[in-house]
């Protein structure tokens, strides 16, 4: 007989993990080690991991529900942090979201493990489409939200979509950083994408 509401035990957290960051960064370093030592994501199995972190495969399962979500964490703990916004004007806060892309950028090439990792996780559609979900789409949907706001406090052009608004200021920072490897990667390069392309963002007075 299933009890009332009022009796029904808790829902158990999605994800269940223990509040043991020391065993976490274990099992995160130790897929690291492996990735070091060459072996590919498509030979990773979660008794390998376990066996390099020094945990039971049990541990790995009250954290991650397999291979799939727990690559993704380690990808995201090679990568930059995501920025703190600093919300002072729309200008100041893609300059933040670009120097994150720049960031990357900077790592994906100085760092073999990545630049490999992110080749193989494109040939897996399942790794591929979790990266997605849990970091680049968040990242979009932070990058969306900066612009309407601009749009909103009237330091953009309403005339244009914001999904289009989003390509035409992160798309120079990517095709730098991503498409052309051999590009330098300036400290300023936020700066000068962002102030250039807001000179055309910006909305035009009506003459009097």
């Amino acid at each position: 007989m299933s009890l009332p509401d009022s009796q029904a035990a808790p829902e158990a957290p999605a994800r269940g993990r223990p509040r043991s960051e020391a065993v976490e960064r274990a099992i995160v370093e130790g897929v690291m080690k492996l990735l070091e030592d060459g072996v590919p994501l498509a030979e990773l199995s979660i008794e390998r991991i376990a066996r390099t972190a020094g945990v039971g495969k049990a541990t790995i399962y009250r954290r991650w529900s397999g291979k799939e979500e727990l690559f993704v964490d380690v990808v995201r703990a090679a990568e930059p942090p995501d920025p703190e916004l600093p919300g002072t004007s729309v200008r100041d806060d893609l300059v933040v979201i670009l120097e994150q892309f720049r960031q990357r950028g900077l790592a994906s090439r100085s760092s073999a493990i990545l630049h490999n990792v992110y080749a193989q996780m494109k040939s897996s559609p399942k790794i591929w489409c979790a990266y997605h979900a849990t970091v680049v789409e968040p990242r979009r949907r932070l990058q969306i939200e900066v612009l309407r706001r601009g749009q909103r406090n009237g330091e953009l052009r309403t005339d244009i979509d914001v999904e289009v608004l989003n390509d035409i200021v992160v798309g120079p920072m990517l095709v730098r950083s991503v498409m052309r490897p051999d590009a330098e990667l300036p400290e300023d390069l936020p700066e000068q994408i962002v102030d250039a392309v807001l000179e055309g963002l910006r909305p035009v007075s009506s003459p009097s």
